[in-house]
């Protein structure tokens, strides 16, 4: 779906490409946001509403450009076609930001805006050059700690090759819902970490968790981000998309030796409290059974849905078509209703033509011909309109005779 140039978001922050107008635009997205209405507008609260639905896909689509640089500048430069088709789906580096632009991600998060991030580049370079710290993580013995925000603590944990063959799960999770990274590192020849796999922490329940499960079979993780996106575009949809974001992850399973993993803290202002645990898959043999049936119930879920919109899709354009050609229909209902008539006359007299008296065959011969055109019967009315005006005079000389006859009897 194309965003509509006139009307949108930003016409309110920017009155024209090339005059950059940012410390307007900030006080405005300010007041906007302040006001709590605005929070009326998420698709959770409005799933039958296309102007709520409108109004989120506005701040998402305002925010993503608000609050990065370059898609500003472009902006400035060239309006609207230089932003529109990088998409919406929003990637932020928030250790890249200032602290105004914090301010404006959580506003938006908290509205429900889906806002992925990224890790650091900071992160990630030291990591690459070996320049991190890695702390030894033992199997069945969590680790609870804090780390700060747009920063990472890293753990090492050794396998064997049973322990591989059984399978090997690392989870985290956050007592007081905070927001971080799940990341596994692959080791360089040179000893510097690359960033192979990351899992975003996720709401459940009272906790915020994210896990990796490398149990020699595919298993799959949930994007939530993608179903929130595609509620946003498009709030009929989001119902066929739910598990369009349930996708198999990358690696099924580890070698024996040393893996490297860290917890990123993702939190906007604060550090991120979490409790990290490793283990080996070997006692949990009913409950990988479990999840194997549960993810193939998922996947069957996801094409009986697919299959569905398939369906919907197809009825819902017959019933567009049949709706516009009934209302096409009805501007001529008068004419089609006098036609139905006139045939179910027609066949009324057709029937009663089964007959062998000649008084009712002439009739019925009478009544076809004056029925058999609309010419024909303006005709007949037309004679018996002569054949009543000649009638009048005779009428009245009749009329004066008679009051002279009743003169002389008086008399």
């Amino acid at each position: 779906m194309r965003r509509s140039r006139s009307g949108g978001t930003l016409t309110r922050f920017s009155a024209s490409p090339g005059t950059p107008r940012i410390r307007k635009s900030r006080a405005l997205t300010v007041g906007w946001l302040s006001n709590d209405c605005n929070f009326r507008y998420h698709p959770d609260k409005n799933a039958n509403d296309p102007k709520a639905a409108d109004m989120f896909k506005e701040v998402t689509f305002s925010y993503n450009v608000l609050s990065d640089p370059d898609k500003r500048r472009q902006y400035d430069t060239a309006g609207f076609e230089a932003v529109e088709s990088e998409g919406q789906e929003l990637e932020l580096d928030l250790s890249s930001l200032g602290a105004v632009n914090t301010m404006f991600a959580a506003l938006f998060s908290k509205l429900g805006v889906p806002i992925k991030t990224t890790v650091s580049a900071t992160v990630l370079e030291e990591a690459l050059n070996g320049m991190v710290t890695i702390r030894p993580l033992l199997l069945g013995k969590p680790i609870s700690k804090k780390v700060e925000k747009q920063c990472a603590h890293f753990y090492s944990v050794t396998i064997t090759e049973e322990e591989a063959r059984s399978g090997f799960v690392c989870q985290v999770q956050s007592s007081d819902k905070s927001k971080f990274k799940l990341l596994y590192f692959d080791q360089e020849v040179n000893g510097g970490l690359s960033l192979a796999l990351q899992e975003d922490g996720a709401k459940t329940g009272k906790t915020t968790s994210a896990g990796m499960f490398f149990l020699g079979f595919p298993v799959y993780r949930l994007d939530q981000t993608v179903n929130s996106m595609t509620a946003a575009k498009d709030p009929d949809a989001a119902f066929f998309k739910k598990l369009d974001g349930f996708q198999p992850c990358e690696l099924t399973e580890l070698k024996a030796g040393t893996h490297v993993f860290a917890v990123y803290g993702d939190n906007f202002f604060k550090s991120a409290s979490y409790t990290i645990e490793a283990l080996c898959a070997a006692p949990f043999t009913e409950e990988k059974e479990h999840l194997r049936a549960v993810e193939a119930q998922i996947l069957t879920k996801r094409a009986e849905l697919s299959k569905f919109e398939t369906e919907y899709r197809e009825v819902l354009a017959q019933f567009t078509e049949m709706t516009s050609r009934y209302a096409q229909e009805m501007q001529d209902f008068s004419m089609l209703n006098l036609q139905i008539d006139e045939l179910l006359k027609l066949r009324n007299e057709i029937h009663a033509s089964y007959t062998t008296c000649p008084h009712l065959k002439r009739s019925i011969s009478k009544s076809k011909s004056r029925g058999s055109s609309k010419e024909a019967r303006e005709e007949s009315q037309v004679r018996e309109k002569k054949s009543t005006a000649r009638e009048r005079p005779r009428k009245k000389k009749w009329y004066n005779i008679h009051l002279k006859v009743d003169k002389r009897k008086a008399c």
